[in-house]
């Protein structure tokens, strides 16, 4: 729909009608509700399956098996910086931006925006890479984790 059409009252109406049409019509009814019904509707619980951890070890394989796929976010930082807008604009090819990080020291590698590893720059077939120096540990994952 253009924004000439969209500004049209009438056409607005129409679609209004149209749209309240098929809603009514979708729900089994051949004719637009005008009022909400009054008899309350009937809500059963849910039944959810009871998921324990598993105590086996073949059986928690299995389980991550499920979840290998699941493509994720990774970044490597490599400082950060706060800059101006008026600055921002100034950029242009060749500029330098002054990072908070000092040259040597390790990047962080984050996974959906949360630190997992910090690691150093590497040159691997003419690609940059980065060498994993320090992994986080799953326990301290759930600390830094549970105090957001």
């Amino acid at each position: 729909m253009s924004a000439e059409e969209a500004s049209n009252p009438s056409e607005q109406d129409d679609m209004a009608d149209a749209w309240a049409a098929a809603l009514a019509e979708s729900k089994g009814g051949g004719e637009v509700a005008s009022e909400v019904s009054a008899a309350p509707e009937q809500v059963a619980p849910a039944a959810f399956t009871n998921f324990t951890p598993s105590t086996a070890g073949a059986g928690a394989g299995n389980d991550i098996n499920m979840i290998l796929d699941i493509p994720v976010q990774l970044t490597v930082e490599l400082g950060r910086t706060r800059i101006p807008i008026k600055n921002i604009l100034q950029l242009a090819q060749g500029s330098v931006v002054e990072l908070d990080a000092l040259a040597g020291e390790p990047m962080d590698v984050l996974v959906n925006g949360f630190l997992i590893a910090q690691g150093e720059v590497v040159v691997v077939n003419d690609k940059f890479g980065i060498r994993l120096t320090d992994i986080v540990t799953p326990s301290e994952r759930m600390r830094r984790l549970s105090r957001l």
